[in-house]
């Protein structure tokens, strides 16, 4: 009743994405959902909603024992295309055949780790829960074995440009309370059939009527670089917002994504991003942006 998606076929093991949502059909937060055991799951959160979300779930959970483990837990990400024989060599166990969206506990360092085929860069990779007090001596270790092959610590900035490369939604820019799945095009991540949740009644009702406004990738076409909420116009009329957007250093373009009304949202369409007074020309791109657009 908490998950937009199904759990009562997910194996031990396995992983699956989706939202919490409130009656209205808004999101609560986008969180993957984990099981651990026939009788026990973990939601991994959005580190900005940890209270907000312990909050929701206890007070929607009914009978279900419910543990708000985030001061306990660390969580580090090893990502890009070495990370599995980084991760191999100082691990118990070869993760050569993990596939997407499984986890497994094994040894990293000497210390038990959660390890999960998942990331939220677009390039691959893994992420690791551990004991808060294991962090700093995994992170040294897989520091150490992976300087040969390149590895270097990344920060949230990083991290932000990778996922709008990749076009994955962040919460509190292209998700909120008041944005629905649909609107966020993230539909695919809500099992309605034979299901009630919360917020499938409304779910339901937004999956059979028409969007007044979709999410959308551009490219900026002109000189200057789209800002979150920065104004979206056409024919110098506001229609829309910029939700996230950045200069992408892989695609030497600078990309963002936005919400439009459907009429202004198909592949092809531009529209102006209005920076600092400036109505600067975009293109309504397919994403994600990497591999579709270079």
């Amino acid at each position: 009743r908490l998950f937009t998606r199904r759990t009562a076929d997910l194996a031990t093991g396995r992983i699956r994405y989706g939202m919490l949502c409130n009656d209205e059909g808004g999101v609560v937060d986008d969180v993957t959902c984990y099981r651990i055991a026939d009788d026990e799951l973990m939601f991994c959160v959005n580190a900005s909603n940890v209270e907000k979300d312990h909050r929701w779930i206890s007070e929607h959970s009914g009978t279900v024992s419910v543990e708000n483990a985030s001061d306990e837990t660390g969580m580090l990400a090893i990502q890009g295309p070495a990370s599995t024989e980084i991760l191999s060599g100082i691990s118990s166990a070869s993760l050569e055949s993990m596939r997407r969206f499984r986890c497994e506990t094994i040894e990293v360092a000497g210390r038990a780790a959660r390890v999960s085929k998942t990331g939220y860069t677009g390039a691959g990779g893994y992420e690791l829960y551990v004991d808060a007090k294991d962090v700093v001596r995994i992170f040294e270790a897989l520091l150490a074995e992976g300087r040969p092959l390149g590895l270097v610590p990344a920060g949230l900035g990083a991290r932000d440009t990778l996922r709008l490369e990749a076009a994955l939604p962040l919460y509190g820019h292209e998700l909120d309370d008041c944005t629905t799945p649909f609107e966020a095009g993230l539909g695919q991540f809500v099992d309605l059939e034979d299901r009630d949740f919360v917020g499938s009644t409304a779910l339901r009702r937004a999956s059979q009527t028409s969007l007044t406004r979709q999410l959308v990738g551009f490219v900026v076409e002109g000189r200057g670089i789209a800002r979150a909420d920065y104004p979206v116009a056409v024919a110098g009329e506001t229609v829309g917002v910029v939700t996230s957007g950045s200069p992408s250093p892989t695609l030497g373009k600078s990309i963002g994504l936005a919400y439009v009304p459907p009429q202004y949202g198909t592949l092809g369409s531009r529209f102006d991003v209005v920076i600092r007074e400036r109505h600067v020309p975009a293109l309504v791109v397919e994403t994600p942006f990497l591999g579709k657009n270079g």
